[in-house]
């Protein structure tokens, strides 16, 4: 009985209920550093050079080959399932190991990975001389440096074509990139003056200009000097190709084939078998650097992903800067202005319950509203000579940061209500009384003192906005983006343009890529930046609202 009172008491006094909430966040943190822990192993382990193996493998009744590539995965499946696929074990061995080696060279071999069967490998070496090219298209590519050409013409081979071709390599990047930003800056502004004339054109047409006037004759004169303009750089760019395209490299593949690869087509080349530790960590960082600043190749599963890393953080910020001043204000006048009443408390609940529609009707909502009748109106207005090419009737990144701030506006409103309640009424009476009017007294005491509550709102619309997904598919994200938002022709910031995003950049990788074991470590790694940015986000959100509370504590006293 005393034992029972014990336990009653026990009960009674909350602490099963403290320890049982301890122990379910306790789980949930493990939970969630642990899945961190997974992508961030799985993701950030793709940049490191791994080793070349050179093997022999021969299955049961077929010849021997030499195999040469990395190893990237290893399993143990039963021997029934090997059975499905034709392999027959040894009988009485009822499992098998087997690896997953990336081969690359897939314009030789037709594909870039093979799983082979761990009892037909013999003589696996991993020579100092195999090399791992990395190539703008068609992948990886691995074999032995046989020579270095010139024109056709062979410049070095031996131990001397490594370091030529390690100092042409360099030579050939800088020339592409040169080609590069002469073809996206001078030739994308001569396209644009291009552009704006044809418009200008049209506009005088629609105002029904006589032909011959002024105006079009200066805008002929005009097209003539881009015209002009375009043919030297043009040459200028001929020769550059030229230069790019004159050297050559001989690899020598695992089935004793020689392949000739154009230098223009590498984009970096390395031994890792006889790199030493240090040497790895250098190329694992350079590897992460061109992922994090480069752009995409081979249908995204190849290169960096810096337009949608740009493409997200541009969206998330301006998405910011639009449902900040909404949320507030609509929190304001439910709050301190509008009668309280039965309105009022429906007007809440819709509010509480816009939080719960799922998102992929915004996106509806957005096309519809924002791009078609939104949109659609605009163009007609501004930029009735570019129709039917449409500039702010379709989808782009206004669009999307628009339909991202409604859906995440009612969480500003409800955590700036919230701040707004918690501001003694006194404080208000205190301002009123010393002369303060109203509006003085809400912009120099209320909200100041709720600022840190609407930094809360706008992180938690931050936290929710990046990693959105679904509505972005209809108002402005796309899965290869020409260009960004931002660049060096005027306005400078382009909101009509469309965009990439890491979230859909997943979804993408993940889903629709054709090589799927190309894109699986891509995913990872995406997935870990997406939830690094929405961690850096919320941490200068969080570092605003500490000071904000700092400011008014100080003030106080």
């Amino acid at each position: 009985m005393k034992q029972r009172s014990s336990m009653k008491i026990w009960f009674d006094s909350g602490k099963p209920w403290v320890w049982l909430n301890a122990g379910a966040v306790s789980i949930s943190l493990v939970m969630v550093v642990g899945l961190i822990g997974l992508i961030a192993v799985r993701g950030l382990s793709h940049f490191w050079p791994a080793d070349i193996v050179e093997l022999t493998y021969a299955e049961p009744g077929e010849e021997k080959v030499m195999l040469v590539g990395e190893r990237v995965d290893h399993e143990t499946v039963p021997a029934a399932r090997l059975a499905l696929s034709g392999v027959h074990l040894p009988e009485g061995q009822e499992t098998a190991n087997r690896t997953l080696l990336k081969i690359g060279n897939r314009d030789f071999f037709g594909l870039d990975f093979r799983w082979i069967n761990d009892p037909w490998i013999e003589d696996t070496q991993k020579p100092d001389g195999l090399m791992s090219i990395e190539r703008r298209e068609w992948g990886n590519f691995y074999g032995y440096l046989v020579n270095v050409k010139q024109q056709g013409e062979v410049v070095a081979e031996g131990e001397q074509a490594w370091d030529a071709f390690q100092q042409r390599l360099a030579r050939s990047n800088a020339l592409y990139n040169k080609i590069k930003d002469i073809e996206k800056s001078d030739i994308g502004k001569i396209n644009h003056g291009l552009e704006e004339l044809r418009i200008e054109q049209r506009r005088l047409e629609l105002d029904k200009v006589e032909k011959g006037t002024a105006p079009y004759l200066e805008i002929e004169e005009e097209r003539k000097q881009l015209n002009t303009r375009y043919a030297k750089i043009r040459e200028e760019l001929d020769e550059l190709y030229s230069e790019l395209n004159r050297d050559q490299i001989t690899v020598k593949i695992s089935d004793g084939r020689e392949a000739e690869i154009p230098m223009a087509k590498i984009v970096q080349a390395y031994k890792p078998n006889a790199m030493t530790t240090l040497q790895k960590l250098g190329q694992y960082f350079h590897n992460a650097w061109d992922f994090v600043s480069g752009e995409p190749r081979e249908a995204n599963t190849e290169g960096g992903i810096f337009p949608a890393i740009f493409g997200t953080v541009m969206m998330v910020m301006i998405m910011s800067v639009l449902v900040t001043p909404f949320g507030v204000i609509a929190a304001v006048y439910l709050k301190e202005y509008a009668k309280q009443g039965a309105v009022v408390r429906l007007i809440r609940i819709a509010v509480n319950n816009l939080a719960g529609v799922p998102s992929i009707v915004y996106g509806v909502f957005g096309l519809g509203f924002f791009v078609y009748f939104i949109g659609g109106s605009v163009d007609e207005i501004f930029f009735q000579a570019k129709l039917p090419a449409p500039t702010f009737g379709s989808p782009g990144l206004l669009w999307a940061s628009l339909t991202l701030a409604i859906l995440t506006v009612p969480v500003v409103i409800v955590a700036t209500e919230e701040g707004l309640s918690r501001i003694p009424r006194a404080i208000r009476e205190g301002s009123l009384a010393l002369g303060a009017t109203k509006a003085e007294t809400l912009w120099r005491t209320v909200l100041p003192m709720a600022a840190p509550a609407m930094m809360t709102g706008l992180i938690l619309a931050v936290a929710r906005a990046a990693g959105e997904v679904a509505p972005l598919m209809m108002v402005g994200v796309v899965k290869l983006a020409p260009s960004l938002a931002i660049d060096n022709i005027a306005p400078y910031l382009h909101l009509d343009r469309q965009f990439m995003h890491l979230g859909f950049h997943i979804y993408d990788v993940g889903f629709q890529s054709p090589n799927v074991e190309a894109a699986r470590p891509l995913v990872y790694a995406t997935a870990f930046l997406l939830v690094l940015i929405i961690v850096v986000l919320n941490l200068a959100a969080i570092g605003i609202r500490n000071r904000l509370r700092e400011t008014y504590k100080a003030s106080e006293s």
